[in-house]
């Protein structure tokens, strides 16, 4: 992506070696030094700038300014400013000395320098790594690593990819073919084939190869290596693959994930905001505006300080209007993940499935046996009730009544407490009774749960939603519509009177009308924002999916902005909650279940009721996907985020519907 130069630091005018040397000596003389002066004048040249200073330096001083600097700066920001003063090669040279070194191996930086580097970049690195260490790279990184992992390690270190920019049209049908023949069409992965054509094609041929996969296996190339492989070895393969797609889409995300959550993988910022600043940074601030809800620059701002904020921020070369035009390639880009979006066909996988040899029976004597007497016996409920599916707990739930005359329900909230007790009674119940709870929990009482409304009525089927109205008059005799217009207001109200009807088209996407709802969406940005919030609705709220991403995507054609940024620009408050659920939801929604799982866990407290609705209702739907997208953006397992965020029977409980570790 990007011609010709996209970075954002250049070549100084005017430039005198010298001078700068000697700016930089008085800059460090006496007691103390000058930071701001010392990273206003580096981050203002160009590397081969830099390397003329670092001669002068020495030449006119007789001194070593890298030694200087380590001398007279500390912590982040000394890192920072010497690691732009060596050449890239001997700074990616020290990154993979640095991952490989002492106890444990850094693997997640060598995947990211050995994925993303050029032909020509691999090669200077590895002539500087012999230099700098008197090694050769390639017996280091085999000495440290193993398996799959190691063999595609070497042939990257191998610098051979092809880079003619020829295509033969029969080659990517037949590598298509053969990267679907190593893997989805047989029992186990041909590993071997993944690495050979991974590794060596041109980044124009294997676009085109993962175009004519999706067609073959119905699904994009990253959903087959997510579910092939495994471990580094797939983390590598992802990586390559996100490489091909887009370099600088895979640095925006790599930036995103050092800075978000608690702390800052500052090595991992310093590392990719140096080695991009000369080559895309520009490119890498518009894919972070495009995936993110606020430009690199206020990310940075936000989560620095001091003059290592200030360097960073110099390097980074400006702030990005949130709902601004996007460069030509950025459109491009845009257009191109919705044309993904669009063609991928996500098989949804549940994590609880039906219990083989089941007897309801005996389930309902077991479940009697744990609750009689002095204690409860939770493990036994737990075990019960969590490793059964939905339709086998109603078989339970009758049996218990008819063959015991007692209440399940009741004799579960009798026996149970809190969480577990909550989490309990929500999985008993029938998805469409869970739903109509969870509506009018988020309804009852002072305030409303504005985000639990969006949710359920965003992502359920139209057959769910009706079956959740029915489910909602029964339980509470009054219609669920007009609960939420007593309970709810304007243009927000509008949108979940709509939803709530269960009447959203179904179907596949119809070309010609998807382009005229496009254009429809891209004029009405221009009117006032009333009629421009009522355009919005009607087509958001009542087009199937497929129809949806369809229009997302000529949107970006007709606007030349992305439908996500004009909606966080131009709405506000839960108008535009709405709106960006459905979106989200269109465009990956086990990813968004994932994004509103990570919130519910994140910083201090537990949004534990947002936590169980998401785990119980995905539970038999989509659970297996949503862990696979919440290990992808947060590099976190959702298991181990559980783990760490619940406590006790409850945790428990919770683990056994995530259904295992990744």
């Amino acid at each position: 992506m990007g011609v010709g130069f996209r970075g954002t630091i250049t070549d100084a005018q005017d430039f005198d070696p010298s001078a700068d040397a000697e700016a930089l000596y008085n800059a460090m003389k006496g007691l103390g030094s000058d930071k701001e002066a010392i990273l206003d004048l580096v981050t203002s040249r160009s590397n081969a700038q830099r390397q003329e200073v670092i001669a002068a330096y020495k030449s006119n001083y007789g001194k070593d300014l890298i030694d200087d600097l380590k001398y007279e700066l500390t912590g982040k920001f000394e890192r920072l400013i010497v690691s732009l003063m060596r050449t890239p090669a001997y700074h990616d040279a020290k990154e993979i000395n640095d991952a490989l070194k002492g106890a444990g191996t850094n693997e997640k930086c060598l995947i990211e320098v050995l994925a993303s580097r050029t032909n020509q970049q691999i090669h200077d690195l590895v002539a500087a790594y012999r230099d700098a260490y008197g090694s050769d790279i390639e017996e280091d990184v085999v000495g440290d690593t193993s398996g799959h992992f190691k063999k595609m390690l070497v042939v990257l270190l191998q610098g051979t990819r092809d880079e003619s920019g020829v295509v033969d049209a029969d080659l990517v049908e037949e590598d298509a073919q053969d990267l679907y023949a190593a893997g989805e069409e047989q029992w186990g992965t041909d590993e071997a084939k993944f690495i050979m054509l991974l590794g060596n094609r041109s980044v124009t041929h294997l676009h085109m190869v993962f175009d004519e996969y999706q067609k073959i296996a119905e699904k994009s190339i990253e959903d087959s290596i997510k579910s092939e492989l495994s471990g580094d070895f797939e983390r590598l393969m992802l990586a390559v693959v996100q490489c091909i797609r887009s370099v600088p889409m895979f640095f925006a995300k790599r930036l995103y994930k050092s800075m978000k959550g608690l702390g800052t993988a500052d090595n991992n910022l310093i590392r990719i905001m140096i080695c991009r600043s000369e080559i895309d940074m520009l490119d890498i601030r518009e894919c972070f505006r495009l995936l993110y809800e606020k430009s690199l620059y206020n990310m940075i701002k936000d989560d620095t300080s001091g003059d290592y904020k200030r360097t960073l921020l110099n390097l980074c070369g400006g702030d990005d209007d949130l709902a601004g035009e996007f460069f030509p390639e950025a459109a491009q880009l845009a257009y191109k993940m919705w044309e993904t979006s669009a063609m991928t066909n996500i098989q949804p996988r549940g994590t609880i499935r039906p219990t083989a040899g089941f007897d309801p029976a005996a389930d309902a004597q077991a479940l009697r046996k744990a609750m009689k007497g002095f204690g409860t016996d939770e493990d036994a409920i737990i075990n019960i009730i969590a490793n059964r599916n939905n339709a086998q707990r109603q078989e339970i739930r009758q049996t218990f009544k008819s063959l015991l005359g007692r209440d399940l329900l009741k004799d579960l909230k009798s026996e149970l407490s809190k969480n577990l007790e909550r989490v309990i009674i929500a999985l008993m119940l029938t998805p469409a009774e869970f739903d109509a709870k969870m509506m009018r929990k988020a309804i009852e009482g002072i305030g409303t749960d504005e985000h639990a409304l969006i949710e359920i009525l965003v992502t359920r089927s139209n057959q769910d939603i009706q079956a959740m109205n029915a489910a909602y008059q029964h339980a509470y005799k009054k219609t669920l519509e007009d609960d939420i217009q007593s309970d709810t207001s304007g243009h927000f109200c509008r949108v979940l009177v709509s939803l709530v009807q269960g009447a959203r088209e179904e179907g596949r996407a119809e070309m010609d009308r998807a382009m005229a709802d496009a254009q429809e969406l891209a004029d009405a940005c221009n009117a006032d924002s009333d009629d421009m919030e009522i355009k919005f609705m009607s087509i958001l709220c009542t087009r199937s999916f497929p129809h949806l991403r369809r229009v997302f995507q000529e949107f970006v054609r007709c606007s030349n902005k992305d439908i996500e940024q004009v909606i966080k620009k131009e709405m506000s408050g839960d108008l535009k909650n709405a709106m960006y659920a459905i979106v989200r939801s269109v465009k990956n929604q086990p990813s968004y279940f994932a994004d509103r799982l990570y919130k519910a866990m994140k910083g201090i407290g537990t949004d534990d009721r947002a936590l169980i609705r998401i785990m119980v209702s995905r539970s038999e739907a989509d659970l297996f996907n949503v862990r696979k997208e919440f290990k992808d953006t947060h590099d976190v397992s959702l298991h181990e985020f559980i783990q760490g965020d619940t406590s006790g029977d409850y945790r428990k409980t919770l683990l056994i519907l995530c259904g295992g570790e990744d």
